[in-house]
């Protein structure tokens, strides 16, 4: 059968919460079951009031006990009580949740928002694209209308040298010299190094 433990200053027959602190500073394991028994309850009390939520306030009131264990050598008798000492770990932690969960929806946050954003500036691809296409009209203009025709049917509307050949009614060895020379002039005009 275990021992009643008071939470209070008043002196007793019992062992108080105190004394039994410094026992666990020392390691003793029963002296910390007591400890464990008689301050669970705040303990989860305090940490559900920061939390909300029930299982987190359990994960964290496991953490304080353990930090309980783990910092005895460190309470100060002399600063506060133990209750007082052990019931501001756990709001501290409690606390520092709190701010972890924030801390964690805010990197997602940012990462969602980082998935969404476009790897390039589309608006400077748009106008960049706008000036290309207006200097290779610019450029299209410097040709000889038989190379304008044959560049044309090629490149924007995708026929083979054949089937421009076809189209214009030139023989095939012709297509390809007008298309040849037009390409070598749309290169120059562009500034384009071979």
């Amino acid at each position: 059968m275990k021992e009643a433990v008071r939470i209070s200053r008043h002196p007793s027959a019992e062992p108080d919460l105190q004394e039994l602190v410094g026992r666990v500073a020392l390691g003793d394991e029963e002296a910390f079951a007591a400890v464990y028994d008689v301050v669970m309850g705040p303990v989860l009390g305090t940490v559900r009031a920061v939390l909300r939520d029930l299982a987190q306030s359990e994960e964290v009131a496991q953490d304080v006990l353990v930090e309980v264990w783990r910092t005895a050598p460190r309470y100060r008798p002399d600063r506060g009580t133990a209750i007082n000492w052990i019931l501001t770990l756990a709001h501290r932690r409690g606390v520092d949740r709190v701010r972890s969960v924030e801390a964690a929806a805010a990197r997602d946050r940012k990462a969602a928002l980082l998935d969404r954003t476009p790897d390039f500036d589309q608006v400077t691809e748009q106008v960049e694209a706008r000036l290309e296409r207006e200097q290779v009209r610019r450029c299209l203009r410097t040709l000889t209308e038989i190379q304008q025709q044959a560049v044309t049917l090629a490149y924007y509307r995708g026929l083979t040298y054949r089937q421009v050949a076809e189209a214009l009614a030139v023989p095939l060895g012709t297509v390809k010299t007008r298309l040849r020379d037009g390409l070598i002039r749309l290169r120059d005009c562009l500034g384009v190094t071979a």
